[in-house]
């Protein structure tokens, strides 16, 4: 990880556009590292940056990929490698941005080897429920570190434990590279306006229309925080989040509204708590610095790492 430099932090936390910001001041090009972004389509529902951001410097893997492929660590990693090599070779910095605690893990300390998908006992393990998937895995690997709450982890992690004949945990053969970045975080109330703002601005922007036009996508594609909410919204199957029929149109949007914000705030806690525990970056609190100090604060820190400052 030479020549690279790392801003991450949770969601709605404003990385996207300092870190225009501060790769226009160092010369440098970004990196996206968000599992959502990535994809083609649903600009507003994913919160990609805007054109104005976007127009600063160079961005890569935004909005590259057909919302019909599945993605995982390890073909992020792929194509981040390809994108730095990239980079790299016009003797530019590369900013890896982005809040997708795996993918950047990918990047920070390689990836684990693990066995191989088994479609037979996936199958059979989709037709257990979450809690019983939880318990199972408790009984074959009690020192699990997988967040319990999201099924296909912990669905492949007792996948890796019964195909391998050994708890998922103590396969980990991550491998630390060198790495420099700074984990920017903002106070819990600053954070939450920030997510409650931004998704009201989602469905003033036209974010239902944009989901209603969606079409297909991959599995991997469906796990956006809110497609589900808009989509059951749209099919009027609006009992799921009121718990009420013949509401009006209105209050069906605002009860939709809410249970998204309601949903990125659990993301940005759960984010939250991933770098703190998995990453060694420098924290820098937001909340207390104007954009343009966050950006010169963050400029020099890449500079005192000894990351090589790019040339136009």
């Amino acid at each position: 990880m030479r020549d690279v430099f790392f801003i991450v932090g949770p969601t709605a936390t404003g990385k996207s556009e300092i870190a225009a910001d501060v790769a226009r001041e160092l010369g440098a090009e970004i990196v996206g590292a968000d599992a959502f972004q990535i994809y083609r389509g649903l600009d507003l529902l994913t919160a990609k940056p805007d054109a104005t951001t976007l127009a600063k410097v160079p961005h890569h893997l935004i909005g590259t990929m057909s919302i019909l492929e599945e993605m995982n660590a390890e073909k992020f990693r792929k194509l981040a490698l390809g994108a730095i090599s990239e980079i790299r070779s016009r003797g530019k910095l590369a900013i890896v941005v982005g809040g997708s605690g795996l993918y950047i893990k990918a990047l920070t300390h390689g990836l684990s080897v693990a066995p191989a998908a088994d479609p037979d006992l996936r199958a059979r393990l989709s037709e257990l429920s979450l809690a019983d998937l939880q318990k199972k895995l408790r009984a074959l690997d009690p020192k699990t570190a997988v967040d319990l709450k999201n099924r296909r982890r912990v669905m492949r992690a007792i996948e890796i434990s019964l195909v391998s004949g050994k708890p998922a945990s103590t396969q980990r053969t991550w491998k630390s590279e060198t790495t420099q970045g700074v984990f920017v975080f903002r106070e819990r109330d600053d954070l939450y306006q920030r997510i409650n703002r931004r998704v009201e601005g989602m469905f003033e922007t036209g974010v239902i229309e944009e989901v209603g036009n969606a079409g297909a996508m991959s599995e991997t594609a469906s796990k956006m925080i809110g497609l589900r909410e808009i989509r059951e919204l749209l099919d009027g199957k609006i009992s799921i989040l009121s718990g009420r029929r013949g509401d009006t149109d209105s209050s069906r949007g605002e009860q939709c509204v809410a249970a998204i914000q309601q949903c990125t705030r659990r993301y940005a806690k759960r984010q939250l708590t991933w770098f703190r525990r998995q990453s060694n970056f420098q924290a820098l609190n937001l909340s207390l610095l104007s954009q343009n100090e966050a950006v010169k604060e963050i400029s020099q820190m890449a500079k005192s790492f000894g990351v090589a400052q790019g040339n136009d």
